[in-house]
This record gives structure tokens, sequence and C-alpha cells, in this order.
């Protein structure tokens, strides 16, 4: 991994940063700008459990495709699957109709969206958190994109690691899969590296798509962790984790956010959020293949990239000493330099 540092996220607001140098390159609800106009580009999206709303993964996805409509005046539709099964239905769907670039948003699509694109080899197709590893075979016509997560997560973990005064912390995931299990890992990982001694409590919320659709698990499991004694917990786990932020709320304890700055969940209990530039995914890749220059294949994105980060601004500073900044800093370094292996499971 090269050694060019990058910034974190302090603020999560355009002008888009140019992050993502890709070679790259919806039924519950639906919708889109309405415009079919001959020889425009059209993209369309199914969203992951959960859909708009979500304040997370999937609102991030809508943010890059509203700033490619808006900004490369590409024709938008998406789709909202009101069930799991619908997923595979959705995608063909899409590419059956008039759209020329089809999105499966969610690690949960890899299979359905391998098997679409097979089906329809004339469109092109992006799968946000490909489940597959780099190297596997896929459609010469789908572009796999996978994030590091734990890079990211690690350094969440850190600053959990050295704010604690109680010396316990919490983990609540949304389904217990090995993706969501690379969040925990991470953040275990950056934990352990600041504070050895602190204790880790971890919690998920099921093993179905549901588990990131729950918002009342999500609080009577961080309510657990708070009464247990942990004085942070990091949630992984959609529109499940808005019950996190509630418990946070109401036992006067942090919490950090995931996906996207998280803040406004909860003003004056969101320590930081682990940010993960799905917007920035989304808009490039739509930016490539609207510009014919879409290629296939699995591509991985982290921190050198620029694609995973946290939240540092004047909402969190009150926590984020320049110490403890200075020392998470530190750390990121190390991982851009190699000299930091972040574990994944």
């Amino acid at each position: 991994m090269g050694s060019r540092a990058r910034a974190p996220f302090e603020r999560l607001l355009p002008p888009l940063p140019m992050l993502l140098l890709l070679a790259i390159a919806i039924a519950g609800c639906a919708g889109g700008d309405g415009n079919e106009e001959a020889g425009r580009f059209q993209v369309g999206l199914v969203f992951d459990v959960g859909g708009i709303g979500d304040k997370s993964f999937n609102d991030s996805a809508y943010e890059g495709l509203l700033r490619a409509r808006d900004s490369l005046g590409v024709g938008i539709e998406y789709l909202e699957p009101a069930e799991g099964s619908d997923r595979e239905a959705a995608l063909r769907q899409m590419a059956a109709g008039r759209h020329d670039l089809i999105f499966g948003v969610g690690a949960l699509f890899t299979d359905d969206i391998v098997a679409v694109a097979e089906e329809f080899p004339d469109k092109k197709f992006c799968a946000i958190d490909f489940s597959r590893q780099e190297g596997s075979e896929v459609p010469p016509n789908l572009l796999g994109i996978k994030f590091r997560e734990e890079e990211g997560c690690y350094l969440v973990g850190a600053i959990a690691g050295l704010v604690t005064e109680t010396g316990v912390v919490g983990f609540v995931g949304g389904m217990n899969n090995a993706l969501i299990r690379k969040f925990e890992a991470g953040y275990r990982a950056g934990v352990g590296e600041v504070a050895p001694d602190c204790g880790l409590l971890v919690a998920y919320a099921g093993v179905t798509a549901d588990a990131y659709k729950d918002p009342a698990k999500g609080k009577e499991l961080a309510l657990s962790q708070y009464d247990r004694g942990a004085d942070v917990i990091f949630h992984a786990s959609g529109s499940t984790g808005l019950g996190v932020f509630e418990a946070a709320r109401e036992r006067g304890r942090l919490a950090i956010g995931v996906d996207a700055d998280q803040q406004a969940e909860a003003p004056g209990h969101v320590l930081t959020s682990m940010i993960k530039r799905v917007d920035v995914a989304v808009f490039e890749a739509v930016r490539a293949a609207a510009n014919d220059r879409f290629e296939g294949g699995v591509r991985q994105l982290g921190l050198a990239e620029g694609a995973l980060g946290y939240v540092y601004d004047e909402g969190n500073r009150r926590w984020i000493t320049d110490e403890i900044r200075a020392r998470v800093e530190d750390l990121r370094r190390g991982i851009l330099a190699g000299r930091i292996e972040v574990p994944d499971r």
C-alpha cells in the first residue's frame, strides 16, 4: 500500500473530492426523474434492505445517484425492494428496460447481480459491497466494488479506546455475516491497539436481512451494553442503528455512526462516524460508464483511495482532543505506509 497520506473527512459536503481514481469506469417503492429523453444515458439503482431514509448506507448511495443526475445530466430511476426475494426481479426489471447502467447496492445482491449481468451482456452493472473475492471471475460487464471497511473501523476503534472512561466499549452489528464481521474486526483491533485492557461487548441484531432495519432491536442491544458498563458503542447496522442512538440519548452515553456523518441523529452523543464513501463510488461509476470508460472486474477501495475516514469537526472536538487526534492520525499513516495491517476477521 502506498505511503501517500490523505486527511480524513472533516467536512462531508460538496465539492466532491477527487478521491476514487477508478478505472470504471428498484418492488416496494420506485422513483426517478421521469426524463426518458432519447439518447440520454440512463441509470437504474436497486437499494439495499431499509431503502432510502436509513441515514446511512442507502442514503449515501442515493446522494451519489442524485449528484450524477444533477452534474452529469443522466436519467435516473430507483427501486426499493419490499422483500429480499425481490432483488433479482428488480435488477431484471431494470435491465430489461432502457437503463444503460444498473446498480445493486449491498452485499446481498452479489449472486443475483452476477446472474442478471450474464443474462444481459449488453448492459453494464455495478455491485456495491460485492462479496466475492478480488480475482474472482465476474462477467466483463459487471464492476464489483469492495471496501476495506476494517481500515476505517480501526481508526474509530482507536478513538473509542482513547476516549472511554469506563474501560468498556461496545459494538452493535446488523446481520451477522462476513461483511459486518469485518467492521467488528477492524474496530476490535483499533481499540486493542490503544487500550489493550479495554473490554469490548459485541452483539448482532440477527442473521437475516431484517437485522438492518430493526431500530427497536438496536436500542435493546445498546441499552444492554450501556448498562453493562460501555460508554461508547459503534454500530454497523443500517437503520437498526437509529435505536443505538436513541439508547445513547437515554443513557447519556456516546455512539459512533457508520457510513455517513450521523451526528444529527443524536446531537451531543455522537463521538464520530466511520465514513464509507458509497456516494462517491456510485457517482464515479456512473461518470465512467457515461463516458465509455467502464471496465468490469473487482475493485478494492480503502484509506489509500480516500474512500474511508472518520468525522472530525467542531461537533466532536470536545472528546477528540489534539492529543487523541494526533495518535489516530499516526495510526492512519501507519496503515497507509503498510506498517499496520488491519485484520478483516
